[in-house]
């Protein structure tokens, strides 16, 4: 993004504009100087009570022109002016009043015209309409405990109060309390109608429990009450609350079929259409907009506008915001704002910051907010900060919302330091412990809410900083965050990627309302941590819980077969999504089939998956570039480059490791540097810190040590624990101490906890026979505490994952396998097929430790259990051994069958006492 312009200086001082604190106050204790009465209201006194009446009737209609207005501003100043004058609001009026108050946010307001109706006496305070006023309007304000209170002081509940109770423990996410309330209102002999109905589903809605939503939906159905347009909104509105897109689609079809959509409807589909940059179904949506007479109003406006700016047509978002058939709110100046901040016209968005005040509108906290949020994902945050100072200068206070803008455009942009120090802010703040930032001072102290401690979480998840992670979990804990889906969903992430698998499944556990971004964090930790089969086993339960995979939710599952070669699971999964998207699946999806279908071993299905894709993107053509360098097929992989050239295609970064990694496969080191130098001469994409590790990996491998050295050194990035560990391996492959102990030792302060590192130095040492070097390098770990990670390896059957660790003999088929396992070594020998030893201390970086040989052991299981045509197909976490290796080709050779191991650097098919990787590996 461009250098934005600073913002402009503070726009003079706001309009008078109405005011809670302030109107409470004259309604306490003075009159309004707007609404004083007429002089003939302090007439004879015979003449008082008349003059009181028409005073009073006269501040009725407008009070009532007001809320029919929905000004709701201006109903609050002229109930406080009639009180002034000595008029007293009826049974009548006083509904319009708490309703007013309610729709302002008036709390004190509010809470004075209760008073007024408790001293009216039985009139009012008995009157059943007042008294729901009176509860509909602390629910509205978010007082559950003063709504409860006002419903336990009526003397006959009907379905309004018990609907408007239900309904404020099911905003504020009670939604045991606000079920028991439905339950007991039933009981009591009170039926609920629709509007009770929706506001129970509407609160599992919006609070992610989408499933229990719908059977309310079901449920209503069956008991005889019709859902109204208003009962599919609440659905349509929650699934886009939380991110369910697809289900809002889903309802909104079956929605159709027998409602007509309305204006909310619009409104609240539209999102999804944003969310999921499906332009195609917004204009449709726009379409039916225009030719079924449904009026543009603000609310349609602003989420047609924020759609078109979502998917960049900003054309057509300009286009809506003019033809809006009423008069623009801030709302809708704030999506035309937003517009141009996404198209990157800072000077635009403050053009149009500046007609929205001629226009008679002041700015709000979410306009500056926006501002703020541009200006930090650019890293501009001196301008940032300066947005807080002209905030404060127009009467605006900094809410939560302001922080987390800057703290996650701070993050965005990698000022992660900047971003914490917000954070940090946030935290001490209310406790006085904080220091106070210059453009913060006069601010009231800002609590961090779960969308702040999702973000933070989300920054140090990058980061890997699990001890901070683990404040911040405390912090949560302390201040009643937990129960926020999206925080404990983030924590189940942050544990999983930071290798805490059991932390990360007992906060799982703990989450009462599973969505499908909790099933998908948990999923991805197992992924993560090598644990594929238990993500399978999740997806599993995820189904049987009701619960609806998404997009995410099918890759992780995808990833996790191509781990295990779980090719049945695989051909299931992708039936699942052919079925779900009957119109073609996202290319995502595409990608990921492609993918698992290269690790199962079957590349046939892999090109199937490419070629039947119509809208491939640059993803779907790595993956199918990734798949042919999987099978050491690096000539195809490099003729499918061309191909992306002639179709117009433009190559990313990883198409570009894609092709540098065919190049190694190749020993073609001359290509391979014409490759590296075209990429940004020819396409503009500078080469990153892993197009360096290629290249230093071509040249160490070919033995020029000492040139990728060189380029190390000139290269204007600085090197990573990646590019020092190919640097070792390949002092391994050369037998190179000098460089080694150079690359060991940058490796050694980079990520001191990496046994493999030692592995491979140990390696070193005994490859050139120096034994007590390497005993030294064990004597480290083992004075550090640290431990190799056991082999483990799985064989795929039917459902079934079957786990072979090192040192594990509780298979119940273990017998066998040993048997197997001894013909086998006995037939080797005799058929002189030499066995090989482990080098010393077992290539250590394997598993120093296990003499099994996970991959024969499963071999063997394989044997005996699957039939003779059907391939054998293994995976493990660690690089195959010599042994285990040359183990694979006798037996396939010797059994006459085929036998697939993937071992996470190289994809071996063994066939006929012959590997496809050529014994290079």
């Amino acid at each position: 993004m461009a250098t934005m312009p600073p913002p402009p200086s503070p726009p003079p001082p706001a309009r008078a504009v109405f005011s809670p604190r302030c109107h409470s106050r004259q309604l306490l204790d003075g009159p309004a100087q707007r609404h004083a009465p007429p002089r003939g209201a302090r007439g004879r006194p015979s003449r008082e009570r008349e003059l009181g009446l028409d005073l009073a009737a006269s501040y009725a209609r407008e009070i009532g022109a007001c809320v029919r207005a929905r000004r709701w501003g201006a109903a609050c100043e002229a109930f406080a002016a009639m009180r002034a004058a000595g008029a007293a609001p009826d049974r009548f009026l006083l509904p319009q009043v708490l309703r007013a108050c309610a729709a302002l946010g008036a709390p004190r307001l509010g809470a004075a015209a209760h008073a007024l109706a408790a001293k009216g006496g039985h009139a009012l305070a008995g009157d059943p309409v007042v008294g729901n006023a009176i509860v509909s309007m602390y629910a509205a304000l978010g007082d559950v405990g003063a709504a409860r209170a006002a419903f336990a002081s009526l003397p006959d509940r009907d379905v309004v109060a018990w609907t408007a109770l239900i309904g404020a423990h099911a905003d504020a996410g009670e939604l045991d309390e606000a079920f028991d309330l439905f339950e007991a209102m039933q009981e009591s002999g009170v039926r609920p109608d629709v509007i009770s109905w929706n506001a129970l589903m509407s609160g599992f809605a919006r609070n992610g429990d989408l499933g229990a939503a719908l059977h309310l939906f079901d449920e209503m159905r069956l008991r005889g009450v019709k859902p109204g347009v208003n009962s599919w909104n609440c659905l349509i509105s929650g699934c886009v609350q939380n991110a369910h897109y697809d289900e809002a689609f889903e309802i909104f079809l079956e929605m159709c079929e027998s409602e007509r959509p309305d204006a909310v409807t619009m409104a609240s589909i539209l999102p999804a259409c944003a969310a999921l940059q499906t332009l195609g179904i917004g204009k449709q949506l726009h379409s039916y907009v225009l030719r079924c007479g449904l009026k543009l109003n603000v609310y349609i406006g602003a989420s047609l506008i924020s759609m078109y700016s979502e998917c960049g047509e900003y054309g057509y978002a300009r286009t809506v915001f003019s033809t809006i058939e009423e008069e623009k709110n801030v709302t809708v100046w704030n999506e035309l704002i937003q517009s141009y901040i996404k198209e990157g016209e800072m000077v635009k968005a403050w053009d149009a910051f500046n007609l929205m005040q001629e226009d008679g509108l002041e700015p709000d906290i979410v306009t500056y907010n926006s501002f703020i949020a541009a200006y930090a994902r650019a890293g501009q945050k001196e301008q940032a900060y300066e947005l807080f100072s002209v905030m404060a200068n127009v009467g605006l206070k900094p809410n939560v919302v302001s922080m987390n803008s800057l703290i996650c455009g701070l993050y965005q942009h990698g000022l992660y330091t900047d971003a914490l120090e917000a954070f940090r802010y946030m935290q001490c703040s209310s406790d006085g412990k904080a220091k106070a930032w210059t453009f913060l001072e006069n601010s009231s102290p800002i609590q961090p809410s779960g969308t702040t401690i999702t973000g933070v979480l989300s920054l140090l998840t990058d980061l890997k900083l699990d001890r901070l992670g683990k404040e911040v979990h405390c912090y949560a804990l302390k201040n009643g965050l937990t129960s926020n889906i999206f925080v404990s969903s983030k924590l189940v992430d942050l544990y999983g990627k930071t290798g805490d698998v059991t932390s990360a499944s007992n906060i799982f556990q703990g989450i009462r309302n599973k969505n499908v971004v909790t099933w998908n964090s948990l999923m991805a930790a197992y992924k993560h941590n090598r644990k594929p089969e238990v993500a399978l086993k999740l997806f599993g339960e995820m189904l049987e819980s009701n619960s609806y995979p998404n997009v995410v939710t099918l890759q992780i599952a995808l990833l996790s077969c191509g781990m295990i070669m779980a090719l049945r699971y695989g051909r299931e999964l992708h039936s699942y999504i052919n079925k779900s998207w009957t119109g073609g699946y996202p290319s995502t999806l595409a990608s990921a089939l492609i993918d698992m279908y290269g690790k199962c071993g079957n590349i046939e299905d892999a090109r199937s998956v490419f070629e039947c894709t119509v809208q491939k993107d640059i993803a779907v053509w790595n993956a199918m570039m990734s798949c042919y360098l999987l099978h050491r097929m690096h000539s195809d992989a490099i003729d499918l480059f061309s191909y992306i050239e002639q179709s117009g295609i433009q190559p990313d970064p990883i198409t570009f490791i894609l092709l540098l990694s065919a190049c190694k496969q190749e020993g073609h080191l001359e290509e391979a540097q014409s490759y590296f130098y075209s990429m940004e001469d020819e396409y503009g994409i500078k080469p990153n810190l892993k197009h360096y590790t290629c290249m230093v990996d071509i040249m160490a491998t070919a033995g020029l040590l000492e040139e990728s050295l060189t380029l190390i050194q000139k290269m204007p990035l600085e090197p990573d624990a990646c590019l020092w560990s190919t640097v070792l391996k390949a002092c391994k492959l050369h037998s190179n101490l000098e460089i080694g102990e150079m690359a060991a030792k940058a490796l050694f302060e980079l990520e001191p906890n990496n046994t493999s590192n030692y592995m491979v130095l140990s390696n070193i040492y005994a490859n050139i026979g120096l034994w007590d070097s390497t005993e030294a390098v064990r004597d480290a770990m083992a004075g550090q505490g640290l431990r190799v990670e056991r082999q483990c390896s799985w064989l795929y059957q039917g459902t079934t994952v079957h786990s072979f660790e090192a040192g594990d003999l509780s298979h119940p088929a273990i017998d066998k396998i040993l048997g197997t396992l001894k013909d086998l070594t006995i037939r080797m020998e005799q058929s002189g097929y030499p066995t090989r030893d482990i080098e010393p201390y077992g290539n250590v970086e394997i598993d120093p430790l296990s003499c099994h040989h996970t991959e024969k052991m499963a071999a063997c299981y394989g044997l005996i259990s699957t039939c003779d045509h059907e391939p054998a197909r293994i995976s493990k976490n660690f690089r195959m051994c010599m042994e285990c290796h040359s183990s694979m080709k006798f037996i396939s050779k010797d059994k006459n069958r085929e036998i697939l191991v993937s071992d996470g650097c190289t994809y071996h098919h063994f066939k006929g006492g012959t590997c496809s990787c050529g014994d290079v590996w």
